[in-house]
């Protein structure tokens, strides 16, 4: 059994992730304490870096970071790196999205959710990196309950519904968490614990 920090204090996650991940022998835990080390890397790779290296520092263990965002093509990339602060609540970066694109017809306004993944060991050394995505469009209202962040406006033409409409089991199938976290997994498992 190997034992890996999450370097985030986001509960959900934490959920997600162990929820994904299907190997008995990987285990994950959120980072203890106050986690905040400032991500003022250019990538969603960059930002993952910083962070994995911070827990590693403060845990002195195998750490695994994500960053991840919305891409929305006719916006030149943003909320991009930006996501998690394009507006001060929830409620508001998707209001903020929706009045952005108000006028753009559908076919306008394809986006993509990115996931990027580091591991790093004790010494902050990076281990492995991963990369998953998920493409889409951006609805014209929020629809669903399930999930968070812009899962409600995110429109997946595949299934005929957004990201907080469908199911958590398909959602942990297709989503970019999950895109990233599987071959990531698959490292750990052939890498770590098989030593």
């Amino acid at each position: 059994m190997i034992k890996i920090i999450l370097a985030t204090s986001n509960p959900h996650k934490l959920e997600e992730i162990n929820k994904i991940n299907t190997y008995s022998d990987i285990k994950f835990e959120v980072i203890k304490g106050e986690f905040n080390p400032e991500e003022n890397g250019n990538t969603f790779e960059e930002n993952a870096i910083i962070k994995a290296k911070a827990a590693s520092k403060v845990m002195k263990t195998y750490c695994l970071s994500d960053d991840s965002g919305l891409c929305i093509d006719v916006l030149e990339g943003l909320p991009g790196i930006h996501s998690n602060r394009y507006a001060p609540t929830q409620s508001e970066k998707i209001e903020k999205i929706l009045t952005e694109l108000k006028n753009v017809p559908y076919e306008n306004r394809s986006a993509h959710f990115t996931c990027s993944m580091v591991l790093t060991d004790a010494n902050g050394n990076i281990l492995n990196r991963e990369e998953g995505r998920i493409y889409g469009y951006i609805d014209d209202s929020a629809k669903g309950i399930n999930g968070f962040g812009y899962d409600p406006i995110f429109f997946v033409p595949e299934y005929n519904k957004t990201i907080a409409e469908l199911p958590e089991e398909i959602k942990n199938k297709i989503s970019h968490r999950a895109n990233a976290l599987k071959p990531m997994l698959e490292w750990i498992h052939n890498n770590l614990c098989l030593i």
